[in-house]
This record gives structure tokens, C-alpha cells and sequence, in this order.
């Protein structure tokens, strides 16, 4: 059975999911949150509204991060701590496409605990506990096993693979994309592909609650220098996101550390 802190992130991500169903393809307002952070809509602060308030109610003494709240780093203070993103995937949103994301993961002393990251209009739902495994819609999942890196199923952003980054090369791999980073470390985790790659600074809650998904599918998860992920940071931001299988994972950082 589901612990506590797990059901309650089902929960809420489900009513997360009802708010954007309600919205999805309708007329609602859009701002752009400026300095390249793109859009933000109506539903995404209406989803953040709802979660801050249910999940802190249910759990007083967590910390709270979101994408969309105004962090006053009182979290720092926090053993455990929600991490957030209400949509992640807004500019997908917005566009009427369905690949976006609902993530949800709690932390305990900077590691992911708990995790749920929920497709509403896919009809996916992902989740993981730390040694319970992952699931997608209650079944058990696992990353997919490959060894070699040459010709893996790779998801990415087409500049993160520009051969300016790799210096031993940008590696021979198969890309393709989603919009989602929440969804696409759910892919690695569930074996439809082979490892994921952002060097950029990556938000928290883009990631937090994918990287404990991955890890409990059996995957490895680190920045771009190999180290192990750390979460409610100050900056709330990580190094990059690697996650692979291993054998993938070792070929990245051997292409990155020559």
C-alpha cells in the first residue's frame, strides 16, 4: 500500500489535473513571466493556489517551493520540504498539446522521498516511494537496460547536444524530445528511452520529482559533472540533469570529462 505522504500527493495531483482539464484548450489568460522564463497562465496559478493549500494544510511543517509562489526561503528551515511545478510544460499547455506535466515530490534533508508526476490528458500517472520501486498507473516499471551509448534513444533540447558542449564529442545518439523534463526523466524511468540530457541549470521542480522516479526504475541520476542530486537548495537550481541507464549515463559523462 501507498504511504501517507504518497497518497496525499495522488490525491492532489488528480485535483491538479481536474483544474487543467477545465482549462485545456479554453480561453484563459496568459502572462509572460519575462527574462526567458516564458509564459505563465490562469491554470497554472489557480493549480499552485489549490496544492499550497491542501498539501500545507495536510502537512504543516513542510516547506514549500514552487514555480509559481514567491519563495521566501523559509523551506531552508524545513527537515521536509514540497517541491512543485503546477504545470510543467506550459508553453505544450498553451499550445493545446497534451504533454504536459503535474510534479510533485517531497524531500527530506535535500533527497526526493516521495514523487507523482501526472499527465491528466494522457492518462498517465507515474509515482514512486524511496525502495518501493516506480509505477505508472500502478504497474511496475524499469529503465530500459542498455548498455551501450552509440545509437541510444536520447532526449534532449537539439543546442544540449551541439558538439560545442561534449568535449570528447557530442555522442552518437538517436534524439528526440518532449517538452516536459518531468516527463522525460518519467520516459527514462519507464524504458521507452534510454537516457535524458539538459547541461543548462535545471529548476528543482522540473526535476525533483522525476529524479526519484528514475532512481526507483532503476536508472541513474546526477548533474552534468556525475554528482549525486541535491534538492531545496538556496538557488533551488541543479547543474544540469544526466539520467540514464547506466551503461548510457557512463557514456555521457565519458563524452563530458574527456
Amino acid at each position: 500500500m501507498p504511504g501517507p505522504d504518497l497518497d496525499l500527493l495522488l490525491e492532489a495531483a488528480e485535483a491538479a489535473g481536474r483544474i487543467a482539464a477545465r482549462h485545456f484548450r479554453g480561453s484563459y489568460e496568459i502572462q509572460d513571466k519575462g527574462d526567458g522564463q516564458g509564459p505563465v497562465t490562469e491554470a497554472d496559478l489557480e493549480i499552485d493556489r489549490m496544492l499550497k493549500a491542501e498539501l500545507l494544510d495536510a502537512r504543516p511543517d513542510y516547506g514549500w517551493l514552487s514555480e509559481e509562489t514567491e519563495d521566501d526561503h523559509a523551506r531552508l528551515n524545513a527537515k521536509r520540504v514540497f517541491i512543485i511545478d503546477p504545470i510543467d510544460g506550459t508553453r505544450s499547455f498553451v499550445a493545446g498539446q497534451k504533454t504536459f506535466a503535474h510534479s510533485l515530490a517531497i524531500a527530506e534533508d535535500g533527497v526526493v522521498t516521495t514523487a507523482v508526476v501526472h499527465l491528466p490528458m494522457r492518462e498517465l500517472t507515474y509515482q514512486a516511494e524511496v525502495g518501493q520501486g516506480a509505477r505508472v498507473n500502478g504497474q511496475p516499471m524499469q529503465q530500459s537496460g542498455r548498455t551501450d551509448l552509440a545509437d541510444a534513444r536520447v532526449l534532449a533540447a537539439k543546442p544540449q547536444m551541439h558538439a560545442d558542449h561534449w568535449p570528447g564529442g557530442a555522442p552518437p545518439v538517436e534524439r528526440h524530445f518532449r517538452s516536459s523534463l518531468a516527463y522525460r526523466l518519467c520516459l527514462i524511468a519507464q524504458g521507452r528511452f534510454d537516457g535524458m540530457v539538459t547541461l543548462r541549470d535545471a529548476w528543482e521542480w522540473d526535476i525533483a520529482a522525476g529524479d526519484l522516479i528514475c532512481r526507483e526504475a532503476g536508472a541513474l541520476t546526477t548533474d552534468r559533472f556525475g554528482a549525486a542530486l541535491r534538492f531545496n537548495d538556496p538557488g533551488a537550481k541543479t547543474p544540469g540533469v544526466l539520467a540514464a541507464s547506466p551503461g548510457v549515463h557512463a557514456g555521457f559523462l565519458a563524452h563530458l570529462k574527456v
